[in-house]
């Protein structure tokens, strides 16, 4: 079995890319990685909130991935994953399938494929593009394929009952589709889901997409997207918000350093909010980075303080 088809495979399935190589004789690869990522922080607020900056534990990964070569063509694959944002550890990803030339199928307690949607390069302060409320699931199968130029990908989450399963936690559909020329990357999301916890919206259904687009000219980065999400509330089917959302963003790599700036509009029925952001990253080594960043936002119903952070990720 080619070691890049095995390495094609995990990486396919799972969110955290291999760093340190634990296994790899007889068929079976196992890697490990990690990271741990500390920001102080002040979050962009109302001005009339009291919240004090301080320190935000803001990740902690650990991921375990392992390939089985089966057969020439075809590979089992796993993952474990942890979660250490809080006291609790949390088991966040855990998942098999198999994988080949046909691309990657998974099952299990794993990431949906809009996880991975939006082009913001900010750390914390950009506003959230499209907020799809649901972004992984404990019943989700998904299938994503990439042969280099194109992709696409889907994954759906059950909603089962009983003993044996989690769920009430809504049902879930998405899928990407997108295409490289070149320096040139486009593609789009689409995600609907039902019976959702949309938190201070109550039970919703959700329907949205994004469109994404991004463009590398030798050390200059731009991107742009446009996305719409509509709310609904599952009960009733009545419409809670319709939200047009826009977002630009590039970014400049001289040497260790990069710069990256980026707007964000969000257009909804109840509110109108104009975002900005501008931030600054000095690899200090292929896996440490430190980095500052600032962040301004305009409402239509809420006056907003400026934000600002300073932040350190170590990972392997």
């Amino acid at each position: 079995m080619k070691k890049t088809l095995l390495a094609l495979s995990v990486l396919a399935a799972g969110s955290a890319q291999a760093g340190i190589n634990l296994y790899d004789a007889n068929g079976v690869v196992v890697d490990l990685s990690g990271a741990a990522e500390v920001q102080y922080i002040q979050k962009i607020q109302d001005e009339d909130n009291d919240n004090d900056s301080g320190l935000r534990l803001d990740d902690g990964d650990l991921q375990l991935n392992t390939t089985v070569a089966v057969t020439s063509q075809l590979n089992a694959v796993a993952g474990i994953g942890f979660a250490f944002e809080s006291r609790d550890v949390t088991n966040d990803e855990l998942w098999v399938g198999l994988g080949g030339d046909f691309g990657t199928l998974t099952f299990g307690r794993q990431l949906y494929i809009v996880d991975d949607a939006g082009i913001g390069k900010d750390y914390e302060l950009g506003f959230e593009q499209v907020d799809f409320v649901k972004t992984e699931g404990d019943e989700a199968i998904k299938y994503v394929f990439d042969n280099g130029q194109f992709y696409f990908g889907f994954t759906h989450d059950l909603d089962a009952t009983g003993d044996d399963f989690q769920g009430n936690d809504g049902t879930v559909t998405d899928g990407r589709l997108g295409a490289r020329f070149g320096d040139f990357d486009v593609r789009a999301y689409y995600f609907t889901g039902e019976d959702l916890d949309g938190g201070s919206m109550g039970v919703v259904d959700v329907d949205a997409f994004n469109l994404e687009g991004e463009y590398v000219m030798g050390a200059f980065a731009f991107a742009a997207s446009y996305g719409n999400a509509q709310y609904d509330t599952s009960s009733t089917g009545a419409k809670i918000d319709d939200i047009d959302l826009i977002e630009l963003a590039g970014s400049y790599t001289m040497g260790k350093n990069t710069f990256a700036l980026g707007y964000n509009r969000a257009d909804g029925d109840e509110d109108t909010i104009d975002n900005v952001y501008a931030n600054v990253t000095h690899q200090l080594h292929s896996n440490v980075k430190v980095y500052g960043e600032l962040g301004w936002a305009d409402s239509d119903v809420q006056d907003l303080d400026v934000g600002y952070l300073v932040g350190m990720e170590v990972k392997f």
